[in-house]
């Protein structure tokens, strides 16, 4: 069970490749494949209380990298000649603390030892996927649960992504 300050840090392009429905997008549209993850764990973050960072690789880019929210979840694009797995054992120490519990989500194997070697907790990429569809079901449930005196008469017939959908721009996000 997280705590308030529990954070987890996704090795984006590592979860995108071992997730069945990224990895398809992925071969169509990178940038889609992406923007779904972003979504979902966006939505993950929000039912989990977890600070959510997620890292993707841009070391054979030329720059400095980039960081920025999204879906209040902090992106990270890697420096020039920085990895993924540089930069969230970078992270793992600068975040690391005894109040709370930083967690690692990659299916890398040497990572998650070199992870775990920093203090960070280990949650391969399926773990993470099995957490995320649990919150999600839990997120559904919720949405179709009728509350005595509250029907709302449009719940009944919207889909779950435009409830999400609005209800993020309820929050204030796009």
């Amino acid at each position: 069970m997280s705590r308030p300050d529990d954070i987890l840090l996704v090795d984006g392009y590592n979860i995108i490749g071992a997730w069945p429905v990224l990895e398809r997008l992925k071969e169509i549209n990178l940038e889609e494949a992406r923007d779904k993850l972003l979504t979902l764990l966006a939505d993950y973050q929000g039912f989990s209380g977890l600070k959510i960072y997620v890292i993707f690789d841009a070391h054979q880019v030329p720059g400095l990298g980039a960081k920025y929210k999204h879906h209040k979840l902090d992106i990270v694009y890697t420096k020039e000649k920085e990895t993924a797995d540089e930069c969230i054992e970078r992270l793992v120490v600068a975040l690391y603390s005894k109040r709370r519990n930083v967690f690692v989500a990659t299916s890398d194997l040497v990572e998650q030892h070199v992870a775990f070697g920093k203090g960070a907790l280990r949650l391969s990429a399926r773990e993470l996927l099995i957490d995320v569809q649990q919150s999600r079901k839990q997120i559904e449930h919720t949405l179709r649960e009728e509350k005595p005196g509250k029907r709302n008469s449009l719940d009944g017939i919207l889909s779950l992504e435009v409830r999400s959908k609005l209800e993020r721009l309820r929050r204030g996000e796009k």
